[in-house]
């Protein structure tokens, strides 16, 4: 089951403190991908992430690792046990694997997605073995050399428990069953792509898209923070000072290259709204 929440309650917050100036016209809330499909995305276009493992005194040990992705989204490795994190493997299976989206031309790091996986590592036997190593083979150009040497061992994460972070207030959290039949995005190899060309050729219909769909007619400019299936994310200049706002689009994108039709149609609802 998803979760999303916003900004925690329980920050020490000084009287009348606002995060960001609200929007100052009612505006629906635009569809998000839910945790487990922000996590199948990111793994899918991803082979570097944070492997979390125990060592034998029970310290948590963090170890860069490149990791294959399997069908049901299960990551998988290659490790040896020269590296204190294969022996802690074989020790204690338990552990979590994380993944962040590229930080790029981001003025604060902490506004890209990222997502941990947490569940138990197991050696992959019969079918699923085999389905293994070749997505090891995919994501690590010296896998097959790996393979060969008796220290090195194929583990797959059994995912458990599913936790998303995509900025300031907007995370959530998914189970195993959510993850395994959560849809990858289909646009998101498109999605750079779509910003940079929306932030760059079409700065006046985002701002109007603020002003008459996210709900800030006080909007001075806005630009494309970030773009799916389901919508996009704005950050809006206002004299009130900077904010975010999720705009969605009227239906989801389908296709790889669904983005422009779907953009092209909130740029057209924003000009109705004008009328």
């Amino acid at each position: 089951m998803s979760t999303l929440r916003a900004p925690n309650p329980d920050h020490q917050v000084p009287e009348g403190f606002q995060y960001f100036p609200p929007p100052l016209e009612p505006a629906e809330p635009g569809e998000r991908r839910t945790p487990a499909e922000e996590a199948r995305t990111l793994l899918a276009h991803s082979v570097v992430g944070t492997l979390g493992s125990l060592s034998e005194d029970g310290t948590p040990w963090a170890s860069m690792v490149v990791f294959g992705t399997l069908a049901d989204g299960a990551p998988v490795l290659y490790v040896s046990t020269l590296a204190e994190h294969g022996r802690n493997l074989e020790r204690d299976q338990r552990g979590s694997l994380s993944v962040a989206a590229p930080v790029g031309d981001a003025p604060d790091p902490l506004q890209v997605g990222r997502v941990t996986l947490a569940g138990v590592w197991e050696k992959p036997t019969g079918e699923r073995e085999e389905q293994a190593r070749e997505a090891a083979y995919a994501a690590m150009p010296y896998g097959r050399t790996y393979a060969k040497l008796g220290d090195f061992s194929l583990w797959v994460l059994n995912v458990q428990r599913v936790r998303w972070v995509g900025g300031y207030g907007i995370m959530g959290s998914d189970d195993a069953a959510a993850y395994k039949t959560a849809e990858i995005d289909p646009t998101a190899p498109n999605a750079a792509h779509a910003i940079e060309h929306l932030n760059e050729d079409h700065a006046d219909a985002l701002l109007q898209i603020a002003q008459k769909l996210a709900g800030y007619p006080d909007a001075t400019a806005a630009t494309t923070t970030s773009i799916d299936r389901y919508g996009m994310d704005l950050s809006i200049d206002t004299p009130r000072g900077k904010a975010p706002a999720r705009v969605g689009f009227a239906e989801r994108a389908t296709e790889a290259d669904g983005l422009r039709m779907a953009t092209v149609e909130l740029a057209k609802r924003a000009r109705q709204a004008d009328a």
